[in-house]
């Protein structure tokens, strides 16, 4: 089984994708589809991050998608969203792909895609549902709406690209038909709004691209600060909207990154840690172990669990 290679630090761009994959149309620059079939297969896919959103239909595969620390096993049909937040890497263990892909860029995107369907869809958004497992039925509405992509690329239409957006709008609409129920906040009261803004804040600091890169925000105090209020009242509004303190949110998200860097990455120990925040590696063990309750170097030799 062939194996492709990136350093871990390294960023995945569209172009970079269409030169080593040989993927789609690099003249349409923010947008493209193709049938997985009309082009060349590798067996994997890199874990690294990507520049672009990536929708994926596979049909009659087996494999394993590890995105983040999770990996997910994959029989027969999955619909794929790719966040360019997430690392992610596909292997295919058995059976000939068959499918759709559409990337696109976040130029691509605009403020009404934005607001409606992409941004704030559990599909795309970082501790969302990236992997669905359509059945039959949607898997033949999702490709037609793929092939229908796939004619308007070859058109002169001069409003091409609304139209395309259009099908990728709809594509989310039947993607969340069969998504599990999911908790949203709903920003309504001021609390809620400075919750979101905060969760929002919180995500966009990873996931964390190099060893050399350090959390500018790290504790409650840093983020009350960053929001322009008191760390009391912040802390009110999380645990009001969401059970849990500014404090427990910061841990979880710093431990899902830690768990994600010593699966995924060739960083040493006490580089994790520095990026983390952490000025000893000693520091970074111990909060590690109180978090999981192992040490990070007994995490990183534990085999993945597939679920």
């Amino acid at each position: 089984m062939s194996c492709i290679t990136l350093a871990m630090g390294s960023r995945e761009s569209i172009a970079d994708y269409y030169q080593r994959y040989s993927r789609g149309n690099p003249a349409m620059g923010q947008f493209t589809a193709y049938r997985i079939e009309d082009v060349p297969t590798p067996s994997s896919f890199p874990h690294v991050r990507r520049d672009f959103y990536k929708i994926k239909l596979l049909c009659n595969v087996q494999g394993i998608l590890s995105y983040a620390d999770q990996r997910v096993e994959v029989q027969d049909s999955a619909l794929i969203f790719v966040n360019p937040l997430i690392p992610y890497s596909w292997e295919r263990t058995n059976g000939s792909e068959t499918g759709f892909v559409c990337l696109f860029t976040e130029e691509f995107i605009t403020q009404q895609l934005r607001t409606t369907s992409v941004a704030g869809s559990p599909l795309f958004r970082v501790g969302g549902t990236p992997v669905l497992f359509p059945a039959p039925e949607v898997v033949g509405r999702l490709s037609s709406l793929f092939e229908q992509m796939l004619v308007e690329l070859q058109s002169s239409y001069a409003n091409r690209d609304e139209l395309l957006r259009s099908y990728v709008q709809i594509i989310l609409h039947e993607s969340l038909k069969i998504a599990p129920a999911a908790h949203f906040y709903q920003p309504g009261t001021s609390a809620a709004r400075l919750g979101s803004l905060f969760l929002e804040l919180l995500d966009r600091q990873f996931p964390i691209a190099s060893p050399h890169h350090k959390l500018p925000l790290k504790n409650a105090n840093e983020f009350a600060r960053q929001l322009a209020v008191h760390t009391n009242h912040l802390n009110k509004a999380l645990r009001e909207i969401t059970g849990k303190t500014t404090t427990e949110h910061i841990a979880e998200k710093m431990t899902d990154e830690a768990k994600a860097l010593l699966r995924n990455s060739d960083w040493s120990i006490a580089e994790i840690g520095f990026c983390l925040g952490f000025e000893h590696a000693s520091n970074f063990n111990s909060f590690f172990k109180k978090q999981t309750g192992l040490p990070p170097n007994h995490y990183r030799r534990q085999p993945v669990a597939l679920s």
